[in-house]
């Protein structure tokens, strides 16, 4: 094309002969058609090979190749849709925030024309005899970042935005036979300022491509809405329809049938409609159809029930011409009282933010994942899904309506590294920012389950932005209008943060004075917000609980503000998925890549690893906590020593007659009673009471008692079988041993017993205390004041002695600023402190002939006192073993360190489980027995960080294929964590992927009083709630037994 300057670099060249957007729609011949669910015979896929060619900036690329004689010998074959990068073209550049070096900042816009690769796309395509006298378009649904089009070697047009729809009227351009059809796609374009979300940077044709074939006289968009009534039972349904006449001359007459169909209800026709009009040559008509409907079901998140719209248009003589459909779900979003309501009850939001990405596929998502993805949510209890930050494919939106979630639809619009000057009041940018925020609303406004529209997302603020509300309220006035930006609140119908702590959520719920926007480019210290401003406006955290790597601390206490205060809406989880790469390494072994693995300069690293679950869509232990604390379903104590509890249903429109609830006892973890319980069918925010109808157990001394009561689902759904598990609580039952009931009394302090003990004998040389009893011995190291060995039975137990243990490998958020700032990346003061450490004084003292204690005074860096351990060994070879310390800075955690013989490397524990928690993440937990090996008791985030960890652990042992082993257990009353790895701290610390972990001979294994929170409120800071903090100046104490163990 003939340009002044490029398309791809001015302001106002968005979009070159490209079609008004419309609601996503495929014309069908007749009404069978469109109701079969195949593909209409006016549809027809160019998806699959192209002829390809890859140029590293538009200097080099092919400028002619889009004529028809242009030699293409020596291209490749490349997959649309698809992104150039994961085909081998180019590379991947991460960035969380900032551009790249490719888009400069100075005067804007400014692209690097020596860094700027090209795409050269070409391939064939014949148009079927049955499309002669219709109109012929091409549809882009994604191309990133901008394109030029041409057919049959002739310009067509230009377009950009990166996740939204742009469609060619080509019939013009075609010829009989085969056509060709050339596309050249640009990296980066003005746009891309527009687009510097946290995510890849790709390129490409990475969405769907298809031609169309529509009559002249057709329907060209479309828009279906409804009202309720004041009770919310009744139904005003409204359409508006858009006629097109695509004949040059001529006035034509039509008649547009509209009818409401039950999808769930056997075809059964509910609504149906008739307009007519007389449409000229060239122009356009809107119709306006609208009829009451008597108590139709209504569409939520819970009740996703849909109908199906079917749109007939005929001609004057009552031919078909064509049939339109699409899914329609009754339900009316309204914003009062401060708080969010669909169909009359207020919601909260229990959402994620979701990148349309794959470690495989880049952001050419394939919609079976998709609808994995959508089922997999759902079965953890997610009912919202925020598009960060853009419109998704079409087909999410589909599976969202069927599935049900509450979707909040985000514009393609993010300029974080210049938001404090683009886009803002700047009407050079205005035309570009209205255009994508329309092409959105006007694609995407016919599903359900969008109920909020976003402008975008950390983007400044300034006029553009009213803008945009205002060009979108002209087109659906139905939704609320959110932005986070919004720190003066006159634009976003919500107030919206991202990342506030739980104090401050708290504040905002009691209408007190906050500060919001903290640390932003523009305005560094955030801006006060006064209760006036956000009285009249629910409050939603946009994003919230920051999940990456080891993280999603304090989840639970949000939850429970979101249920204390109506006015606080719930938020969305930064984020659903790791958005991490499938690399190879030089040997050919796959591993997981991040930002700086492909060669990109500058990158943000592994701040892609956010996600609930991996990047293949494995669960991290966080996930298991967001489904505890999102379901909707809860059970409190009213009676446990009579069974009687009290069920609380959160659902708002599900009574509880699709669940069954089962029941468990356990002692000490083991179940002893189990069975179901009738539940009455609790109607929504209602509650119950009801009798667990167990059997009060033969208490055994010191022995626990828990409840354990699983709801789950009656009959299978699309997203989950019967019988599966939605929601769960436990509780410990009130039952203790009387003294006339016990079984023995309680064993006396010092990890002995009353029963005759056996004697021990001490040996002492210049390197150890050795205590030796009848099959076993223990000795500490004199020099370093650690239990060296335990030798039980023949066999030795210990690799490597056991040690203080103050420091945890370093996870995501214990970088801190170092996130940010690499070069501020600090270890953690105590990581060298056993180095450091120098015992001052050791002794030991026999007790009788059946105990032996062994004092070690140490002086440790960062210590008020001496550290003391103790080590106290009895005739049977249990040795309990204590320490206490006050530190002046806060610690990583509270413990000791060992290593055990491979060979140990079963895992059998009472305590929380199965999966990782941490002190502040562990409500999905559950107290029972557990078993796993080393190898999956580890977990692999992304980048190697601490890992493993298991809260209230009561006891745990390690042993061999034979039951052979040691067990520890706690013996101060204050529960244990463990956690076990197969290499050491040291390989996991200098770790930055998955498989350079190697796996060692003999097995790390932590035994810990605590470790600090995980953290998660803030992006990579480790921002604690003070509960979950080990802070200095107080003292730490603990203590635990280790006993060999032999199992027949």
């Amino acid at each position: 094309m003939k340009e002044s300057k490029p398309y791809w670099e001015d302001l106002e060249k968005y979009a070159v002969n490209r079609e008004p957007a419309r609601c996503t729609s495929i014309p069908c011949p007749d009404r069978e058609s469109a109701l079969g669910g195949g593909p209409s015979p006016y549809y027809c896929s160019l998806n699959g090979e192209w002829d390809f060619k890859w140029s590293p900036c538009p200097g080099e690329r092919p400028a002619d190749f889009y004529k028809v004689d242009y030699d293409l010998s020596g291209w490749d074959k490349i997959q649309v849709p698809s992104n150039m990068e994961l085909k081998g073209y180019g590379i991947p550049i991460y960035r969380n925030l900032g551009y790249t070096p490719s888009l400069g900042k100075g005067r804007l816009p400014r692209i690097d024309p020596k860094d700027n690769p090209v795409g050269s796309y070409r391939r064939e395509f014949t148009i079927p005899e049955h499309w002669k006298d219709k109109e012929i378009y091409v549809n882009f649904d994604g191309v990133k970042s901008a394109f030029y089009l041409w057919i049959n070697g002739r310009e067509v047009g230009y377009s950009q935005g990166s996740f939204l729809p742009a469609e060619f009227r080509i019939t013009p351009y075609l010829t009989k036979g085969k056509n060709v059809i050339a596309v050249e796609v640009y990296k980066w374009s003005d746009g891309s300022y527009l687009e510097d979300q946290d995510m890849w940077r790709l390129s490409g044709i990475f969405r769907e491509v298809c031609l169309l074939a529509v009559p002249r006289l057709s329907v060209r968009d479309f828009f279906a809405w409804c009202d309720l009534d004041h009770s919310y039972t009744d139904a005003h349904f409204y359409l508006r329809a858009k006629i097109a006449n695509r004949n040059e001359t001529g006035s034509f007459p039509c008649r547009l049938q509209a009818a409401l169909l039950d999808e769930e209800g056997g075809g059964e026709q509910i609504c149906l409609m008739e307009a007519e009009a007389a449409v000229e040559g060239g122009k356009e008509e809107t119709l306006i159809l609208e009829q009451e409907v008597k108590n139709p079901r209504k569409w939520s998140a819970e009740t996703p029930h849909l109908y199906r719209l079917l749109l007939t248009l005929q001609d004057g003589e009552g031919r078909v011409l064509e049939v339109r459909s699409c899914s329609f779900g009754f339900r009316k979003v309204e914003i009062k009282e401060s708080q969010l309501f669909i169909n009359g009850r207020s919601i909260k939001l229990k959402g994620v933010n979701r990148h349309e990405f794959h470690p495989v596929y880049g952001h050419a998502v394939p919609l079976e994942i998709t609808e994995g993805d959508l089922r997999l949510l759902k079965a953890h209890n997610v009912n919202a899904i925020r598009t960060s930050h853009y419109p998704n494919s079409p087909g999410f939106y589909e599976l969202c309506n069927r599935y049900g979630f509450y979707v909040m639809d985000e514009n393609d619009l993010e300029t974080h590294g210049l938001r404090h000057r683009i886009p803002g009041s700047d009407p050079r940018w205005r035309g570009q920012c209205v255009d994508r925020m329309v092409r959105m609303v006007e694609r995407d406004k016919n599903h359900p389950c969008v109920i909020i529209w976003s402008l975008g997302n950390e983007a400044g603020y300034g006029e553009n932005f009213r803008a945009m509300k205002r060009a979108a309220l002209e087109i659906d006035s139905t939704r609320p209008i959110h932005y986070e930006g919004d720190h003066v609140l006159d634009i976003s119908d919500l107030f919206s943060m991202m990342y506030a702590m739980p104090r401050t959520v708290k504040r905002i719920g009691r209408e007190k004075v906050v500060r919001a926007g903290l640390m932003e480019s523009n305005n560094p210290l955030g801006k006060t917000i006064f209760p006036r401003q956000y009285r009249d406006k629910p409050f939603v955290l946009c994003e919230y609980a920051h999940a990456m790597g080891n993280s999603l601390g304090n989840f639970q206490e949000y939850m429970d503000l979101f249920e204390k205060y109506p006015r606080l809406i719930g938020g969305f989880i930064w984020d659903f998925a790791d958005q991490s790469i499938l690399k190879e390494t030089a040997a050919g072994e796959d591993f997981w890549a991040y930002g700086g693995d492909f060669g990109d300069r500058p990158n943000d690293g592994f701040f892609c690893a956010n996600g609930i679950v991996a990047a293949d869509r494995s669960p991290h232990p966080a996930l298991f906590e967001v489904k505890k604390v999102y379901q909707e379903i809860q059970v409190l104590p009213v009676d446990l020593s009579r069974g009687r509890v009290r069920v609380i249903n959160k659902y708002r429109f599900r009574p509880l007659d699709f669940v069954d609830l089962h029941w468990l006892i356990t002692e000490d973890g083991a179940v002893i009673q189990e069975g179901r319980a009738d539940l009455p069918p609790v109607p929504p925010q209602g509650d119950a009471q009801l009798t667990i109808p167990f059997q009060a157990p033969a208490v055994k001394e010191g022995a626990e008692y828990h409840l354990l009561l699983e709801f789950t689902l009656r009959e299978k759904t699309p997203w989950a079988p019967a019988g599966f598990v939605i929601a769960w609580d436990q509780y410990p039952l009130p039952f203790k041993a009387t003294a006339s009931s016990a079984a023995a009394p309680p064993a006396p302090q010092g990890g002995a017993s009353l029963k005759p003990q056996k004697t021990l004998k001490v040996e002492e040389t210049k390197e150890a205390i050795t205590v030796k009893g009848e099959d076993f011995s223990v000795a500490v190291d004199k020099k370093r004041g650690t239990l060296c060995s335990y030798y039980y039975r023949g066999r030795e137990h210990i690799s490597a002695p056991l040690k203080p243990n103050f420091w945890r490998v370093s996870t995501g958020n214990d970088f801190g600023v170092g996130n940010f700032v690499p070069l501020l990346k600090r270890d953690s003061c105590w990581r060298f402190m056993e180095k450091k450490r120098k015992v001052k004084k050791i002794w030991w003292e026999q007790h009788r002939t059946s105990l032996v204690k062994i004092h070690v005074f140490s002086r440790v860096p960062f210590g008020r006192k001496r550290l003391y351990t103790l080590y106290q060994v009895n005739g049977e070879g249990e040795v309990t073993v204590s320490l206490e310390f006050i530190p002046l800075r806060q610690l990583d955690r509270f413990g000791m360190q060992l290593e055990l013989p491979g060979s140990l490397d079963r895992i059998r524990w009472f305590g929380k489980g199965p999966h990782e928690t941490m002190e502040d993440r562990q409500a999905g937990g559950r107290i029972g027995i557990h078993s796993l090996t080393v190898e999956e008791a580890v977990h692999d985030y992304l980048y190697p960080q601490e890992n493993g960890n298991r809260t209230q652990v009561r006891w745990v042992e390690f042993t061999d294929g034979e039951g052979r082993g040691l067990r520890f257990k706690d013996a101060g009353g204050t529960l244990l964590n463990f956690s076990a790895w197969p290499y050491t701290a040291e390989d996991l610390h200098r770790a930055r992927h998955i498989h350079e972990l190697p796996r060692r001979e003999n097995i790390t294994v932590n035994i810990d009083y605590r470790q600090k929170g995980a953290g998660g409120s803030v992006p990579g800071l480790l921002v604690l709630l003070d509960k979950y903090k080990l802070k200095p100046w107080r003292l730490y104490r603990y203590s635990f037994t280790i006993k060999g163990i032999e199992k027949g």
